[in-house]
């Protein structure tokens, strides 16, 4: 199975992450994030549920620490040529591993650590700092590659596109099976059912779906339900490519909109909108958010929204879909072409049990947004 992109790709990547290491004085770089790995080497698996590690030198060398469940899919996703293995025994001690395999390739002086990721807990991580004590300078870089991975090539930009395509795909098999009786689990099929088909992937995180006042809630959680003759359903959800995400959101009604439900539609439109006009180069993540924050409080509803609005998307692994920079209140992130985010615009109505939620994808263009899908932003309505 080859790397999913060009060789002038990937080594276009490495060049960047070089230039990114010598800027901040690191002599090697410890990732454990695995969109990290992902990005820079194409190597895919969920075994970062356990401790791995891949080294990269200041010139570009790179080593994997892994499992022995995980050596051929490293050698048949990746880029890797030097995989070394730690065994899984009672007294296994992965950091005390990586230590060793650090001193065999000579990486010493001033090393990032990305702290921050889900592929390193603070357990491994004590083991690691205690490990590598007196050896190197150890400073958190967690936000290196992320940094790096905001801004999309062609190649990943075409990914995106694919993956909006599959959104659609799902956002329109749901609304088929959206209405009154039906089983809330037979339109998360149905969406899965159109990605799955289409060739795509698993998301990084669970689809939300929640219908009558489980329509307010912004998390998955088990058990279904069926859809009354008047309801209300609320859906995020993302097409995914080679692990690149599309999200949508929407709140359908079935039977009779209650009064809210329009207008809380017409203000969410308002707000999308709004925040789409802030999504061009040289504007920040904060601006994006001031422009919901207005739209929504202008009409009264600050009590209704959330404290963020949106996100950076891309290759992603679980349990998130969501990539920095966030949209929320002074984020001073600046946003610049090419890079893709989804823009969530969320109305819970706790005392009425009313949501209403508007999203979509965007790459920012060099003048503004262009949205990838959900280019029907009316109220979806189904007959009770």
């Amino acid at each position: 199975m080859p790397v999913h992109f060009s060789a002038a790709e990937m080594s276009a990547r490495k060049q960047r992450l070089i230039a990114a290491m010598a800027a901040e004085r690191l002599d090697g770089l410890l990732l454990f994030a695995q969109e990290s790995m992902y990005w820079l080497t194409g190597y895919d698996t969920f075994g970062f549920c356990f401790f791995q590690c891949l080294f990269v030198g200041a010139d570009g060398r790179m080593t994997l620490l892994t499992r022995s469940a995980d050596l051929r899919q490293a050698q048949r996703t990746s880029n890797i040529a030097d995989i070394r293995i730690w065994k899984d025994a009672v007294d296994a001690d992965p950091a005390r591993d990586c230590a060793t395999m650090l001193a065999d390739v000579g990486a010493r002086g001033r090393l990032g650590v990305e702290f921050d990721s889900y592929g390193l807990t603070a357990f491994h991580g004590r083991r690691l700092e205690a490990a590598l004590a007196g050896r190197c300078d150890l400073v958190d870089a967690s936000r290196l590659v992320a940094r790096l991975r905001v801004t999309k090539s062609a190649e990943e930009i075409a990914c995106v596109r694919a993956a909006a395509r599959l959104s659609d795909l799902a956002d329109a098999a749901a609304i088929t099976a959206t209405r009154a009786g039906a089983d809330e689990g037979e339109i998360l099929a149905a969406q899965h059912a159109a990605i799955f088909a289409a060739g795509g992937d698993y998301p990084a995180n669970e689809f939300i779906i929640g219908s009558g006042g489980d329509a307010l809630l912004c998390r998955y959680k088990s058990g279904r339900r069926r859809l009354d003759a008047d309801d209300q359903i609320t859906l995020e959800f993302a097409g995914v490519w080679r692990h690149y995400h599309a999200a949508i959101m929407r709140t359908h009604v079935v039977g009779a909109p209650k009064p809210l439900h329009r207008a809380y539609h017409a203000a969410a439109k308002e707000a999308l909108i709004a925040c789409e006009r802030e999504l061009r180069p040289g504007r920040t993540a904060g601006d994006v958010y001031a422009a919901h924050a207005r739209v929504f409080d202008a009409r009264g509803l600050s009590q209704h929204r959330l404290n963020a609005c949106g996100y950076a998307l891309g290759a992603k692994f679980t349990p998130s879909w969501m990539d920095p920079p966030m949209f929320f209140e002074r984020n001073d992130q600046e946003i610049a072409e090419n890079q893709i985010f989804f823009a969530h615009m969320i109305l819970m109505d706790s005392a009425s049990e009313t949501a209403m939620c508007l999203g979509r994808t965007y790459r920012v263009g060099a003048s503004g947004a262009e949205p990838l899908n959900a280019a029907d932003l009316d109220l979806v309505v189904k007959a009770g």
